[in-house]
């Protein structure tokens, strides 16, 4: 984590609260942060067992690997800071790994009650099968889950068979996820290991998140042939169409925008089904808009300086980068 010990503190107080009544080792890595979570730390040690460490700032995923280096445990669980897990949450997963054991298994998000309406139309967009959130793998998508490391729960033996994370960001999860397969091993979603992440972000921040999102697919792409899809096109192909579809009202044709003007009715209450709030359904339309504008444009920005440059992806785009270092 990097300087977020207000959400350490949240994410703390949802482990004490857990139902599950076997012990379990919390390991938090400050990740080169300026404002520490000592103070936090110190309040929860009589409560939880945890293990706590700062290092070098040199990425999430880094930071990760570097954190199940140090865990005693063979099993490891992986969040982000700025997560809430309900009270049943250690209980499912365990329930679910004694029923049918998963090396790697990864869990969805959902939106707490608490959560801004911004962050609620977010989440939707993040998760709908029917935006970028179908395209990134869920029970109904297809191919297989890839999971995500703010739920996502690994075995020591794959996590040291496959080396870790890598040092792309954004794009270390599903980088994992492919290099676990290389190794023979499966990827499943518990759905029932729900956690509620809040992204902390505003519009802005949310559009240049979803952009390096698209930019990093085609470099995974490029890294994991078998893995790439045309799928992963479809939101780049809306906006060109979109663009497209209004040229085509300058010569009397109607039918193309009447179809983007369909799907996003159809998002509308779609959201609005999920929801139960209208204000949050439209502010949904906007999040779905600003979704697939980014994650087209980095898209199609990356496959076009991945084709037409002679650069590896580390020197073309080194803000997608962090250099490690050896904290053992």
């Amino acid at each position: 984590m990097y300087n977020r010990p207000e959400e350490i503190r949240e994410l703390l107080q949802s482990l004490d609260e857990q139902t599950y009544d076997r012990p379990f080792e919390i390991v938090i890595v400050e990740d080169g942060s300026t404002i520490d979570s000592e103070s936090v730390i110190r309040y929860f040690q009589d409560k939880l067992h945890i293990s706590y460490y700062k290092k070098p700032n040199t990425g999430p995923g880094d930071s990760r690997n570097y954190g199940m280096r140090m865990a005693q445990g063979d099993y490891f669980i992986v969040l982000d800071s700025d997560c809430v897990l309900p009270p049943q949450y250690l209980k499912v997963v365990e329930d679910s790994l004694k029923n049918a054991y998963l090396h790697c298994f990864g869990g969805p998000d959902a939106a707490h009650p608490s959560f801004s309406k911004i962050q609620k139309a977010i989440n939707y967009a993040m998760t709908s099968f029917m935006t970028t959130g179908g395209i990134r793998g869920n029970t109904r998508s297809i191919g297989k889950f890839q999971p995500r490391s703010f739920n996502m729960g690994i075995s020591k033996t794959v996590f040291e068979k496959v080396g870790g994370f890598g040092a792309i960001h954004p794009g270390e999860d599903p980088d994992l996820s492919f290099r676990i397969w290389g190794k023979g091993y499966e990827t499943q979603l518990i759905p029932e290991a729900f956690v509620y992440h809040k992204r902390r972000i505003d519009w802005n921040k949310f559009f240049k998140q979803v952009t390096k999102f698209g930019m990093v697919r085609p470099i995974l792409n490029r890294w994991h042939p078998g893995t790439a899809k045309l799928t992963y096109w479809f939101p780049t192909l809306f906006c060109i169409g979109f663009v497209l579809a209004f040229a085509a009202l300058l010569y009397g044709i109607f039918w193309p925008i009447g179809l983007y003007a369909l799907y996003f009715i159809s998002v509308f209450f779609d959201a609005l089904l999920k929801t139960k709030n209208a204000e949050i359904a439209f502010l949904s339309l906007m999040a779905v808009a600003i979704q697939f504008v980014g994650y087209g444009k980095g898209f199609l920005i990356s496959n076009f300086w991945l084709t037409f440059s002679e650069k590896e992806p580390e020197d073309r785009f080194p803000k997608l980068f962090f250099k490690t270092e050896n904290t053992s």
